[in-house]
């Protein structure tokens, strides 16, 4: 954590709630550490490992935590930290509500030592409890009242790979991505600790190392920060193209799209274009011009996936642009709602660029044409967005047959949901989540119907969802249209990130308008029903899925590093 930078703007709220923290009266603050050098560490250790599920404004997928050391016992609390699945198997009735009331296991963190906790709980304790907006009307308690049902069809898995750790804890390799190297056999998966790695039969060899290449290169805080994504270009063998993104401390170098001076940045994503100087070779070895620099507020829903339409053809007017989804960086928790959801902002989008093009505000990359927003004569739009209004636009993948293009939108509190891109499509975000209304930004924890005359707000609803009794965030899969598994033909597979829960939709269903039933697919290895939690030996799996060049699936798991291919598909 060393490396890890608060920002200016941070540490001074630090200093200053730190010397208010006695004087306040409140007797609980003899238990807890005042000093600023503490709070500022505290505040380190927040953001690497809370920051994704909690924070001191609104609920969200865990609870808000301001006032939570005025309300709950630090020894209690500390155990809580350390290993909150114990508590709830041992019958602890605080753990247990929680878990009923949130619906997500907290994961237990080991590897904090005491005086981690004593430095994570004084920073806590300079909040104190919000103040909870009123907002008429009823919220929904169980925004989907539908349980999703079994398919029938079972997923026969072997072992492919194991990826080398990465780290002594889980997740023990960060792997994030997989896929193949265009018009090649090569099979390729990058961890987000740094290395991009090539599969070489039962193993893999590094391709790219990151954290040498770039020395500013940083994957703390986690949640999703380090080598982001990466992405070949179609026409790699001939052109040595490829693309990453990665994460920097901020202020590393001026921004191509920053925001207010009073709003905080935590780190800066970076798109590169790299060009490797033998398509054949092993190893990396040219040269890198950096494409884009954005700046984020916080180190959740940064640059997501990247990709190139698959069933682009050259002379087409598609081929070679560059897909990249850029979440609202963590701003609407933080309360900066309007960071998102407008286009002239960049962040909660997916953009569309040509990267052999020079007609971008840096000169470092086209804006194609027919970019929905390329001719909008308001100066300040941002013409490279495609389509907007996402929290964190996870995954994107076309459907190899009729060529749709499918975002998955890892949701906040309540709903976790695939959408159908439509060029210039408004998804919503920050005011709507799934086929609900947030109210007015100010809790967006809660979700309510939709209100009357919704459809002259002209958003795009997904096509299909789920709410967090089922799962925690989408893992957003494939339309498979591989050759081995009849069963599974026309299917969008898909899964959860945490529980590793295995998920399918017909293809034919996924329509905007509509909401497609989802279904369940079972596990099988060696001839036994099996879970990815108790084949990881972990209650946060990180689910994700791969295919290869003949549009056959694999499943990976973050927690223990490890690639499973599917062999067959039954019933």
């Amino acid at each position: 954590m060393k490396n890890y930078q608060i920002p200016a703007f941070t540490l001074i709220v630090i200093v200053l709630l730190s010397g208010c923290i006695n004087s306040s009266g409140d007797s609980s603050s003899e238990k807890f550490a005042a000093d600023s050098l503490t709070i500022t560490q505290g505040a380190e250790l927040f953001e690497q490992h809370c920051s994704a599920c909690h924070n001191f404004r609104q609920r969200g997928i865990g609870p808000n935590l301001a006032g939570v050391t005025r309300q709950e016992d630090p020894d209690w609390l500390a155990a809580f930290i350390t290993n909150s699945p114990q508590m709830v198997s041992a019958g602890d009735a605080r753990a247990v509500s929680l878990l009923a009331e949130y619906k997500i296991p907290m994961p237990p963190f080991p590897f904090l030592t005491e005086g981690d906790i004593s430095r994570l709980l004084a920073y806590m304790h300079t909040f104190a409890a919000a103040e909870t907006a009123v907002i008429k009307g009823d919220t929904l308690g169980d925004p989907i009242a539908d349980s999703i049902v079994s398919s029938g069809i079972h997923l026969v898995v072997e072992p492919f790979v194991q990826v080398p750790p990465s780290a002594a804890e889980p997740p023990q390799a960060r792997i994030n991505k997989m896929l193949p190297m265009p018009g090649t056999d090569r099979l390729f998966i990058h961890d987000l600790r740094g290395k991009l790695y090539e599969i070489m039969g039962d193993s893999v060899r590094t391709f790219l190392d990151m954290a040498v290449l770039r020395k500013n290169f940083i994957e703390k805080p986690g949640l999703g920060t380090g080598l982001g994504s990466f992405a070949f270009h179609p026409d790699f063998t001939s052109n040595g193209l490829f693309y990453t993104t990665h994460t920097e401390p901020p202020q590393t170098a001026p921004a191509d799209f920053a925001f207010e001076d009073s709003l905080r940045v935590t780190l800066q994503w970076v798109l590169t274009e790299w060009k490797q100087a033998n398509p054949s070779s092993p190893h990396f070895s040219g040269t890198g011009r950096e494409l884009m620099r954005v700046n984020m507020v916080t180190g959740i829903h940064g640059f997501q996936d990247l990709n190139f339409n698959p069933l682009a053809k050259k002379g087409d007017p598609e081929y070679g642009l560059l897909y990249l989804g850029i979440g609202d960086g963590g701003s609407t928790g933080e309360g900066y709602w309007f960071v998102c959801h407008d286009k002239r902002r960049i962040w909660g989008s997916v953009i569309r660029i040509n990267p052999a093009g020079n007609n971008s505000r840096n000169g470092k990359y086209g804006i194609p044409p027919d970019n929905p927003f390329a001719k909008d004569p308001d100066p300040q739009v941002v013409k490279e967005i495609f389509i907007y209004g996402f929290r964190n636009p996870h995954r994107s993948t076309w459907d190899m047959d009729n060529g749709k293009m499918y975002v998955t939108d890892i949701g906040q509190a309540n709903i976790e949901e695939l959408n159908l891109a439509v060029a210039g499509g408004d998804y919503g975000w920050s005011e709507r989540e799934g086929t609900f209304r947030i109210a007015d930004h100010i809790e967006i924890g809660d979700l309510y119907p939709l209100p009357e005359g919704d459809e002259s707000r002209n958003f795009i609803y997904p096509v299909l969802q789920f709410d967090h009794d089922e799962g925690s965030a989408i893992s957003g899969g494939y339309v498979y249209r591989g050759k081995k598994m009849p069963l599974l033909q026309g299917k969008y597979i898909f899964g959860d990130v945490v529980s590793g829960r295995l998920m399918m939709a017909n293809a034919d269903e996924l329509q905007n308008g509509k909401q497609a039933p989802i279904f369940e697919l079972e596990l099988e290895v060696n001839e036994k029903s099996q879970n990815l939690e108790s084949l990881t030996g972990n209650k946060r799996v990180d689910l994700r899925f791969g295919q290869d060049q003949y549009g056959e699936l694999y499943i990976f798991t973050k927690a223990d590093g490890k690639i499973w291919k599917v062999v067959n598909s039954r019933k």
